[in-house]
């Protein structure tokens, strides 16, 4: 919990030291953890439920100061909830790896990947240039009224995580056939994790010309080819 604290503390001072500066807009990472146990799909940015973890009410409380900043001092912020992002140069290893790099990784080194559940839970997994694209739109739109929002930041489409694995398995296959026969092992569900997620990137479109150019699979194929060429 004090983590959470620290975390909570430093982006406030960011937020006050961005409002001394005189800083015109300031754009921060939000989480679609924030939805916590909502269970309607797509996510859309105005219907949340209780958070499921610390982690998510720390990033909920950021878009709360993020919003009394401009209430109070009409300071302009805009929020990003970003969904499952993945790409090039991501860790595969450490407490917080991202599940993608993590899987490719263990399957190059022919270990077995361990799924929590039995892989029916979906992922909204949105590559790295989509979320690039989402920052430069929210740091540059000259539309006022996207300003002092949330959006979530995202493709608009789910899969499996069995699913996941498989599309992993069919593109690591072009540098290495013997990965054909490493098997997943299916380990039990992580508390506090989301059974389903999937973003509605409607607002996005709407208030800052949002257009995602890679769907998942697309971007999945660009990052296994830097994982495999860079992680070796």
């Amino acid at each position: 919990m004090s983590m959470s604290f620290v975390n909570i503390s430093g982006f406030v001072n960011m937020l006050v030291a961005s409002r001394d500066e005189g800083i015109k807009r300031f754009v921060y990472a939000a989480s679609s953890s924030t939805y916590g146990d909502s269970e309607g799909l797509p996510k859309v940015e105005d219907k949340i439920g209780k958070p499921l973890s610390p982690y998510a009410i720390t990033k909920y409380v950021n878009e709360l100061y993020a919003d009394i900043f401009q209430r109070a001092y009409g300071f302009n912020t805009v929020g990003l909830r970003y969904f499952n992002v993945f790409g090039q140069r991501q860790d595969p290893n450490g407490a917080y790896a991202a599940v993608i790099p993590k899987f490719v990784m263990q399957f190059m080194n022919h270990e077995s990947p361990v799924i929590n559940g039995d892989g029916t839970f979906t992922r909204d997994f949105t590559y790295i240039d989509n979320v690039v694209q989402m920052n430069m739109l929210a740091l540059t739109s000259t539309n006022e009224d996207a300003l002092n929002e949330v959006y979530n930041t995202a493709v608009g489409e789910r899969i499996t995580l069995v699913q996941l694995i498989e599309l992993i398995k069919k593109h690591l296959l072009k540098y290495d056939k013997d990965i054909a026969d490493v098997d997943v092992i299916h380990g039990p569900n992580r508390v506090g994790d989301i059974p389903h997620s999937l973003a509605s990137v409607d607002k996005a479109k709407k208030a800052l010309d949002y257009d995602p150019k890679y769907v998942m699979e697309k971007g999945l194929e660009e990052a296994i080819e830097w994982y495999w060429h860079n992680l070796k």
